[in-house]
């Protein structure tokens, strides 16, 4: 049992859903990184995502996208968010997943990747433009190493993919709560409550609602029919506001906090 599965184990003992917190690796920069990591956790986040910079991020609305340019500006890249998490190894124990786009995996070898993530420290890997049907290879080693692969579901799975996915499903279910990119949303759909309730009869595992949750009023709407919210569009957006700042990890510690009170 790795950390995540040891972190829904605990929350649910408890009764409590789980706040994922999202943050672009190196946005502004690494030092950065590792101090809202810190500040993240005192503030209620029970995962944390560290989002790898890529040119290509084509699940990514414009605020990550910028975040990601402005990381990748500053030289940014896998190795160096390896070496962060093995520092932040030293001094928290909380869940940490790298989101990635598959080219820097492939680009680094499969294997190579998962051996150095498990060896950092990472405990899960979210890929969103790896389909289901082509990551066999990647998912059975990781599931070796003891790497979680995320899965993705969203309201446009069919009813047989959604069953395909499910039987391999490791950690949470990453549900995609809106067509189209991250990004902030006025309103979660109306059918949320169904789709989740579909998906909740075919598996025991934790299913967590991500794109467009940006208010603490829409976290816990998601968190009475999920077991799990994850938001990154706005506290990317935070810790661009507060750039320059010497408070800036606390500033977006306490805007989190808001939010996770799930």
């Amino acid at each position: 049992m790795n950390r995540i599965d040891k972190k829904f184990s605990a929350l649910k003992k408890r009764s409590k859903k789980a706040f994922i917190a999202f943050i672009t690796a190196g946005f502004p920069d690494l030092s950065s990184t590792a101090r809202l990591v810190i500040e993240l956790e005192k503030n209620g986040a029970d995962i944390i995502e560290l989002g790898v910079p890529f040119s290509d991020p084509l699940a990514d609305g414009p605020v990550i996208q910028e975040a990601s340019g402005y990381a990748l500006k500053k030289g940014i890249n896998l190795p160096k968010i390896l070496d962060l998490v093995r520092g932040l190894r030293k001094v928290t124990q909380i869940p940490l997943c790298l989101m990635t786009y598959y080219n820097p995996v492939f680009c680094f070898g499969e294997r190579a990747f998962v051996d150095q993530a498990v060896a950092a420290g990472v405990d899960g890997v979210i890929i969103p433009d790896l389909p289901f049907e082509e990551a066999g290879e990647l998912n059975r080693y990781a599931g070796q190493k003891g790497l979680v692969n995320i899965s993705f579901l969203s309201p446009t799975s069919s009813a047989s993919r959604v069953k395909k996915i499910l039987s391999s499903a490791r950690g949470f279910i990453y549900y995609v709560s809106v067509t189209g990119v991250t990004g902030s949303r006025a309103n979660l759909s109306g059918d949320l409550k169904n789709q989740l309730g579909r998906i909740r009869k075919l598996t025991a595992k934790p299913v967590c609602v991500g794109f467009g949750i940006s208010s603490p009023g829409q976290a816990r709407a998601a968190a009475k029919i999920a077991d799990g919210v994850i938001v990154g569009s706005a506290i990317v957006a935070k810790i661009k506001e507060n750039i320059g700042r010497e408070d800036l990890a606390q500033r977006v510690g306490r805007f989190a906090g808001k939010l996770s009170h799930v």
